[in-house]
C-alpha cells in the first residue's frame, strides 16, 4: 500500500511539474509575442484631450499601425536618460500622406528652442504639410503649393476665421496665447490667420542662411548637428566654423489639430522630425466617457483615416 501511495505522489508531482513548465513556457512566448507585436506592429494610445475633436475624443483608445512608417529602433535606455539618440527606422509599407493622423513623440518636452526626445510623451495631429511642400495659412485655413484636396477639418477652420473676422475675436485669441504663431519673430510677424509661405525640409534639401531661414530652421539645423548656429557681424556659424549654406540631412512635417481653435500643434512650435513619428492611427479600439465613466460602444472599432 505504502509504495502504490508513493508511486502516485511521485506520479503527481511529475505531473504538476510538467504542467507548471507549460504555463511558464506559454506564459513567456505570450509575452515576447506582445512585446515583439508593440514594437513591431501595432501599440496602443490613450487620447487625453479635445485637440483632435471630432474625430478623436478623450477618453478615446486607439491602435496605432506602426508598420504604415516602419517601426522604429532605438535605445530606451538613451531614451529615458535624455542622451543623443539614434532612431532607425525599419521599412514601412507606405509614406505619411497628407491628412494621415498620427502618433508622434512631441518635439519640445523640455524648451521651446530646441527639440528633445521624451519617450513617455506622445501628441495626436493631423499631417498638413510633407517634406518638399510650401505651406500657407490663409484667413485661418491651411493651403499647400500644389494640392488641391482639402487639409484638416474645414468647418473647424471656417470658425477659426469667423472668430477672426473681427477685432475682438483677435483679441480674444492674443488673450489666449493663441494668435502668435512660430516661429515668433517681430520681421515675420506670422500667426494663426495669415502664415508663410513655410517650406518643409526634406533631406537633401539645401538653403542658403540668412535672418528669415535661420529664424524658421535654426531649430531643426542644431538638432541634426548637435551644435549651436550663432551669428556674429552678419556671418553664421555651426559649432565654431564658418557656414553660409546648409544641406538638412532629414525629412520634416508639419501637424495640426481638427480642433484648430484649440489645438498646440505646428502652428506654434514648429516642424516634426520624420523620426519622432510612431505610426499611423487605425482605429478606435475604447472609448470612455470621461465624464460619466460610461462606455461609448458607438465608437468602439471606428476605423480613422
Amino acid at each position: 500500500m505504502t509504495g502504490r501511495l508513493n508511486k502516485n505522489g511521485k506520479y503527481c508531482l511529475d505531473m504538476m511539474l510538467k504542467w507548471s513548465w507549460r504555463f511558464l513556457v506559454g506564459t513567456a512566448l505570450l509575452f515576447v509575442f506582445y512585446v515583439l507585436t508593440q514594437i513591431f506592429l501595432f501599440t496602443s494610445f490613450s487620447i487625453p484631450s479635445d485637440s483632435m475633436c471630432p474625430l478623436l475624443q478623450p477618453g478615446d483608445n486607439v491602435l496605432v499601425n506602426k508598420c504604415y512608417a516602419g517601426a522604429r529602433l532605438f535605445s530606451l535606455e538613451d531614451a529615458i536618460d535624455h542622451k543623443p539618440l539614434n532612431i532607425r527606422r525599419m521599412p514601412g509599407t507606405s509614406d505619411i500622406l497628407h491628412n494621415d493622423v498620427v502618433i508622434f513623440n512631441f518635439p519640445y518636452p523640455e524648451r521651446w528652442d530646441s527639440i528633445g526626445f521624451d519617450v513617455m510623451l506622445y501628441y495626436a495631429k493631423r499631417c498638413i504639410a510633407l517634406p518638399g511642400d510650401t505651406l500657407e495659412i490663409k484667413n485661418g485655413h491651411y493651403r499647400v503649393s500644389g494640392y488641391s484636396g482639402s487639409l484638416g477639418n474645414i468647418e473647424s477652420q471656417d470658425e477659426l476665421a469667423r472668430i477672426m473676422s473681427t477685432e475682438q475675436g483677435v483679441q480674444w485669441l492674443i488673450k489666449q496665447n493663441c494668435y502668435y504663431a512660430y516661429p515668433f519673430d517681430s520681421l515675420l510677424n506670422w500667426n494663426i490667420k495669415e502664415l508663410g509661405p513655410l517650406y518643409i525640409p526634406r533631406a537633401g534639401d539645401q538653403i542658403h542662411l540668412e535672418h528669415s531661414s535661420v529664424v524658421l530652421y535654426r531649430q531643426l539645423i542644431e538638432w541634426e548637428q548637435g551644435a549651436k548656429l550663432t551669428e556674429q557681424k552678419g556671418c553664421y556659424q555651426l559649432g565654431g566654423n564658418e557656414i553660409t549654406n546648409y544641406t538638412f540631412q532629414k525629412n520634416y512635417y508639419f501637424m495640426g489639430g481638427d480642433k484648430t481653435e484649440n489645438s498646440r500643434d505646428s502652428r506654434y512650435w514648429g516642424l516634426l522630425p520624420e523620426e519622432y513619428i510612431v505610426g499611423k492611427v487605425w482605429r478606435i479600439w475604447k472609448s470612455i466617457d470621461k465624464s460619466t465613466g460610461t462606455t461609448r460602444w458607438e465608437r468602439i472599432w471606428k476605423k480613422i483615416g
